[in-house]
């Protein structure tokens, strides 16, 4: 029974320690020791926010082409998203404005200009020799990818950036990088341009006829190789386009619209706790411990991840919210059927949770192949949605599966044997573990 109550009692502290850092975040000195965790809903290292929440800018981009095909601006359209979407702004959304306009808004950014240079360039992708001449085109390149690891059987780990060719590419760079390996020392490039701005201009050693070839030298981290990679990957427009409108805009629900928000959540999650406190009694209350658990850990995960939360998102939230307080209602049921059976606490305990188990998989998985489409087929707002549900979703899970469970069982291993606190009437008799 003592290990069970210290068991209990550490449980709940860490829960509470952790609610209380997830919204309040902590930070410790002890000597040269340095310990940091900012909230969750810290502005800069917190959870970050929407459009519709914080404000943001607008750019509008124009083709700069006399005739523009549909199919050429749902590319360019496709290919702003997915820069976006690499960025981190999952939130930003993008969207055709007539026949040669397409609009973004990146939540966030207060300065237009900072938005068009966090977005990336804006122009074609192509490749250059020394001479100016161009060797390789967007329509060559299939992609780049980030790595790290050996790039010769002698050499070290290092950071680099593997480019993957087309067939049509393969040729072409084959025969450029020939006559740049041949070439005097400072000539022996090939440039990597973004328009007229060089993204990187690596030296070229020896004739390249493969569909991969590797970028390396120079990377100090992962965060540049990503970068350079990205602007690859992200180059490929049909042709070039220009930002010919840049403006800030507010916040759609107003500036007190998140803390509004907060408010309405901090009610709604207190109704709930009191509802599962008072219909279940001591397996509520345990509940409620839960729940509390499964907030710090949504808004933990959110917050290091930098997910953008806007009103989808905060729609995710509420519903995942929802399936982890109804998990518990069905453990729960479960359980009072058993003990209204005249079964012990523990078995009924144990029962409530495996006949409850299968009912609760199925939901969440589900709900979970409903967020992986979403995610997949959706963009933007659909896409923010779709990443907090699913979070949510497993989190619930987690919470009711392990942390409620865990809790209860300490519980029982402390011999509180009144069925009344279990929400179910005494029906004479000896209580029974």
């Amino acid at each position: 029974m003592g290990k069970s109550i210290t068991k209990l009692v550490v449980a709940v502290i860490a829960i509470v320690l952790c609610v209380y850092i997830a919204l309040f975040g902590f930070n410790l000195q002890i000597s040269s020791l340095h310990i940091s965790y900012p909230s969750a809903l810290d502005a800069d290292n917190g959870i970050r926010q929407g459009l519709d929440l914080v404000g943001g800018s607008v750019i509008t981009y124009e083709a700069q082409a006399e005739t523009a095909t549909d199919e050429e601006m749902e590319s360019v359209k496709n290919v702003l998203r997915k820069r976006l979407d690499a960025l981190g702004y999952s939130e930003a959304t993008v969207s055709r404005q007539g026949d040669k306009k397409v609009r973004v808004e990146i939540p966030a950014i207060q300065d237009p200009e900072e938005a068009v240079q966090t977005l990336g360039q804006t122009a074609k992708l192509y490749f250059k020799d020394s001479a100016e001449n161009v060797v390789l085109e967007s329509t060559d390149v299939e992609g780049a990818s980030a790595r790290f690891g050996p790039i010769n059987e002698t050499g070290g780990s290092v950071h680099y950036v593997e480019l993957r060719l087309n067939d049509s590419g393969v040729d072409k760079f084959a025969a450029a990088t020939a006559a740049a390996a041949a070439k005097a020392e400072g000539e022996n490039y090939i440039a990597i341009m973004l328009d007229e701005n060089v993204i990187s201009q690596p030296r070229v050693q020896e004739a390249i006829n493969s569909k991969t070839c590797v970028i390396s030298g120079g990377f100090a981290d992962s965060s540049e190789t990503n970068e350079l990679a990205t602007l690859i990957n992200s180059g490929n427009l049909p042709f070039s386009i220009k930002d010919v409108e840049l403006r800030s805009v507010g916040p759609t629900l107003g500036e007190k619209a998140l803390e509004t928000s907060l408010m309405a959540a901090a009610i709604g999650i207190l109704l709930i706790l009191i509802f599962m406190l008072v219909c279940y009694r001591l397996p509520g209350l345990v509940a409620d411990i839960s729940l509390l658990a499964y907030i710090a850990i949504v808004a933990y995960i959110m917050a290091q991840f930098r997910i953008n939360l806007s009103l989808p998102g905060i729609a995710g939230i509420i519903l995942s919210v929802g399936m982890a307080v109804d998990a518990n209602v069905v453990i729960f049921a479960r359980m009072k059927e058993e003990l209204s059976l005249g079964k012990t606490i523990r078995t009924s305990v144990e029962s409530g949770f495996d006949r409850a188990f299968i009912a609760i998989l199925d939901a969440n998985i589900t709900t979970l192949i409903a967020a992986v489409v979403l995610y997949y087929f959706g963009t933007g707002p659909i896409q923010g949605f779709a990443i907090t549900l699913g979070i949510g979703t497993i989190v619930s899970m987690f919470s009711a599966i392990v942390i409620t469970k865990f809790l209860l069982k300490q519980i029982v291993n402390l011999k509180i044997t009144n069925p009344a606190l279990y929400g179910v009437a005494r029906k004479g008799g000896e209580d029974r573990v």
